[in-house]
């Protein structure tokens, strides 16, 4: 078994005993005008259940050392609220020369951002179906064809992967890439990205069934890796399957680092939310494990966070580091990379509420969404937000 990390805190004990599922679930408490720097204070929404704070000086465990060192963390320059007003948006990807489309999860729209922060709206993506955690989810540009834009959707009782053209301004005719991926009204997963081998990776859920994700008849609960027109890769690890990796309970964030590896963020239950290096075929251990179980049958996450801190969404590589969006843990946290090897992850901004996705623009700079008005916590005026931050 490869070596793994671990962040320990001394709270992570008393949030296994008190146990509720991280579904991307309401914050621990609702936001205070303090929490948005010269926003309106929130209304009053439905009580929520207090979570310890974690212990930050307890040591985290190395099960080996890094062969290089680890570089240190990187600090924002300067953070910019770059765009407003958006309706519980889920996706940025960006266009060749800079502007970003921004997918809307419940109305199933997408909006045009420029650089300036000027919003424009596309149009609607045909047959979404917003329920809960459903809807119009992750989008990405193909790199080999930059007017070809992929989305993953809820479209009624499945999940699809589809395509269109964006070209002045519009969207063509849609045809589905990919379809038969169960749906639910949580755990969807529905991040999509493309890797230097220029193949679609696909993040599922287990729908709400954790039977799935170890059963390899089934789409659910997995990674999944597939051509551009939706095929089959014949040097795909498991023979004619478009199964990358399997085990996975909710995986919300992919990002390929410098050596092409590729990193996943992964919703956890009660215990211990996930980052992954995912290996071809691997099994990520759910529902049989959760976090660092040490047990050679799966492979280890190599780090993990109580799920208080985290219940992590997006994630992007800058900078040799990994910035990874979290949704209860309101924070955007990096984790610096060497060569495979992780170092300590540390908050880069919070102040902002719930943190849905992040992404590198072509200049180098990172855009954040926030979260903040999906139904999960009480927006402030102006959400939600595109943050365009420097990275040094």
């Amino acid at each position: 078994m490869k070596a793994s990390r671990l962040i320990g805190f001394l709270a992570a004990a008393a949030l296994v005993v008190a146990g509720c599922g991280n579904d991307d679930e309401p914050d621990a408490a609702p936001p205070t005008a303090t929490d948005f720097p010269g926003a309106e204070p929130p209304g009053t929404g439905p009580p929520h259940t207090e979570s310890p704070e974690p212990d930050s000086t307890t040591p985290h465990v190395t099960a080996s050392p890094p062969s290089t060192p680890v570089p240190g963390p990187v600090e924002p320059t300067d953070v910019e609220e770059l765009a407003t007003g958006l309706d519980a948006p889920w996706s940025i990807a960006f266009l060749p020369d800079g502007d970003a489309l921004v997918s809307q999860r419940d109305a199933g729209t997408v909006v045009h951002v420029s650089q300036d922060g000027e919003q424009t709206e596309v149009g609607e993506v045909p047959g979404v179906d917003g329920d809960v955690e459903g809807g119009l989810l992750g989008i990405a540009f193909d790199p080999e064809s930059p007017e070809t834009l992929y989305a993953y959707a809820t479209m009624g009782s499945e999940n699809q992967v589809v395509r269109t053209t964006y070209t002045d301004g519009e969207f063509g005719e849609f045809e589905t890439v990919l379809d038969g991926i169960p749906a639910s009204s949580r755990h969807n997963g529905g991040r999509i990205v493309f890797g230097p081998d220029g193949m679609l990776y696909v993040a599922t859920g287990d729908a709400g069934d954790g039977s799935n994700s170890p059963d390899l008849d089934t789409l659910a609960g997995k990674i999944l890796r597939v051509t551009p027109d939706g095929d089959i890769p014949g040097d795909n690890p498991l023979g004619d399957s478009p199964i990358y990796s399997y085990g996975h309970r909710n995986v919300q964030g992919l990002a390929f680092d410098d050596d092409a590896q590729l990193w996943a963020s992964e919703f956890g239950d009660s215990t211990a939310d996930e980052l992954n290096l995912i290996e071809p075929g691997g099994d990520y251990g759910w529902p049989d494990v959760e976090g660092i179980a040490e047990n050679d049958e799966y492979i280890d996450p190599e780090l993990e966070w109580p799920v208080a801190d985290a219940s992590p969404s997006g994630l992007a590589y800058v900078a040799q580091t990994l910035f990874m969006a979290s949704l209860r843990g309101s924070v955007l946290w990096q984790i610096p990379l060497s060569d495979g090897e992780v170092g300590d992850p540390e908050e880069f901004i919070g102040d902002y509420g719930r943190l849905r996705d992040a992404a590198v623009a072509p200049d180098g700079s990172l855009w954040v969404l926030t979260n903040n008005t999906d139904g999960r916590r009480d927006p402030n005026q102006g959400d939600d937000r595109i943050l365009r931050i420097t990275v040094e």
